[in-house]
């Protein structure tokens, strides 16, 4: 296993390098001169010059580069351009507000979409089966701003459940957890439930059903654990999202998470916040597909890492 670990990390080096390279080409060269961004339609051509110096975009691209680099290396992106605010800061203050929000909702919508994947498996071409996957097919169709306005509306002005907007308590994560798991519940399930019938056809279920297996222990202990490789594969490919937050939860409830820090970066073209967060999603990938590889081996150990 040591040996795999060390030849993944060695893969990572130049599939990092090359997405470097591309976020560099990108904000650097098709992105424009920022210097033109910062200094206003009224600026002179003396104050975008030092604007560029101060940046240091004056600088041939092979030196901005070696800039770059040496900056991801450091965990150091410099300033915001919009606040000034060091970007490394920017990051680590508002990791833990997305990450507040969308850990418990990973929890809840992997473990919900697995029990109820496998109860309507168990019910599979039943009525029930039937009308719980036109209820999802009819949620996927409504948008998610549909949602929030609706939840928003109904649970929080109304009734008063919860508070609109703010950051705070345990009271402020709850309405944009449960408006997560809503959205997200439906392709969830409907995902997790092809999972199951594809394993629930299997001769080893066959096999189990003959020797007297109970149709529960059949779809929890036997189905389930084959059918976790797929399901984990899914969620650890959802896992880099984390870094970004839920963009529109986070902007709708004032939650001051990377997903709202990204809009407002956007907003501002602000490219050292973008170019780190992008750097950031990218290698957070890497690991966590090295990750799944590894988690493999310990859900099914007939999976042979080579």
């Amino acid at each position: 296993m040591l040996a795999f670990i060390v030849r993944r990390l060695g893969q990572m080096v130049p599939t990092m390098l090359g997405v470097v390279v591309l976020v560099f080409v990108l904000f650097n060269w098709v992105g424009g001169d920022p210097a033109y961004l910062l200094a206003g339609k009224m600026a002179d051509a003396a104050e975008i010059a030092a604007i560029r110096r101060q940046l240091g975009v004056d600088e041939p691209f092979y030196v901005q580069l070696w800039i770059f680099i040496v900056e991801i290396v450091h965990f150091d992106f410099g300033l915001s351009w919009a606040t000034g605010e060091p970007v490394s800061h920017i990051i680590a203050t508002r990791l833990g507000p997305s990450l507040a929000v969308l850990a418990p909702l990973t929890v809840l919508e992997t473990v919900t979409g697995i029990a109820l994947a496998l109860a309507v498996a168990f019910v599979r071409g039943s009525l029930t089966d039937r009308v719980v996957m036109v209820a999802c097919t009819v949620a996927m169709s409504v948008s998610i701003l549909v949602y929030i306005i609706v939840f928003q509306y109904g649970l929080a002005y109304k009734l008063g459940w919860f508070p609109v907007q703010g950051w705070g308590g345990p009271r402020h994560l709850a309405l944009p957890i449960l408006i997560g798991l809503a959205v997200s519940l439906a392709p969830t399930l409907r995902l997790f439930r092809s999972f199951v019938l594809d394993e629930v056809g299997q001769d080893y279920v066959r096999t189990a059903r003959a020797k007297g297996v109970g149709e529960r222990r059949v779809m929890w202990v036997h189905v389930l654990r084959n059918a976790a490789i797929p399901i984990l594969t899914y969620v650890m490919s959802n896992l880099p999202a984390l870094l970004i937050g839920a963009f529109l939860l986070e902007r709708f409830f004032g939650i001051p998470g990377i997903g709202r820090e990204v809009i407002l970066a956007v907003e501002r073209s602000d490219f050292p916040v973008i170019k780190a967060i992008t750097v950031y999603v990218a290698a957070a990938t890497m690991v966590f597909n090295l990750l799944t590889d590894l988690l493999y081996q310990a859900v099914d150990p007939r999976v042979k890492l080579s």
